[in-house]
């Protein structure tokens, strides 16, 4: 036996592997890349539990409804309170590239007191997922400024744009 022989090693090209280590660093790149695709199939294929709680929120906090057929704009209501007149306009309802949005406006002595959302996008759970985020901060925005002067929802500009034209149109009729 010569010196640079080594009586332990295994034979090239055996069954468990080179003697060099070539073929260990490829299985374990193999490894490391399959490991890497599991975790984010697994990560991406993960639904949260709260999926099902974005479309309940639109209909808990926002006033959603109304009469069948309700397309059109005018008084919908008005009466008197113990601290003055108040009054419900509905807007004019505007066809967004996702589908109509419609508002409808309570005044009390000269003041933004409520904003009832009666028509929105809510065809699939992705419109039901934005505008259970958006129309809440439209609705604050819109009391907060007392005027159609409201930012738009980043994600949800289609409806923004939809909900301040809708509102536009029921301020209108109030002014004029």
């Amino acid at each position: 036996m010569t010196g640079d022989q080594n009586p332990g090693a295994l034979p090239a090209g055996s069954a468990f592997g080179t003697p060099t280590g070539v073929g260990g660093s490829t299985r374990r790149i193999v490894v490391a890349g399959m490991s890497t695709l599991t975790v984010l199939v697994l990560l991406f294929g993960y639904h949260t539990s709260t999926e099902g709680v974005a479309a309940q929120a639109v209909t808990s906090s926002i006033s959603v409804g109304g009469p069948a057929g309700t397309n059109g704009s005018g008084t919908t209501g008005s009466g008197t309170t113990g601290s003055g007149t108040s009054s419900t306009v509905t807007g004019s309802s505007v066809d967004t590239r996702w589908g109509p949005v419609q508002v409808a406006v309570t005044i009390t002595d000269g003041r933004i007191t409520n904003v009832d959302v009666v028509q929105y996008p809510d065809g699939n759970g992705r419109d039901q997922e934005i505008n259970a985020r958006a129309l809440p901060v439209l609705v604050q925005e819109t009391l907060s400024a007392q005027s159609a002067d409201v930012d738009m929802v980043s994600g949800a500009t289609v409806t923004s744009t939809g909900y301040v034209q809708s509102l536009q149109s029921a301020l209108d009729q109030v002014s004029g």
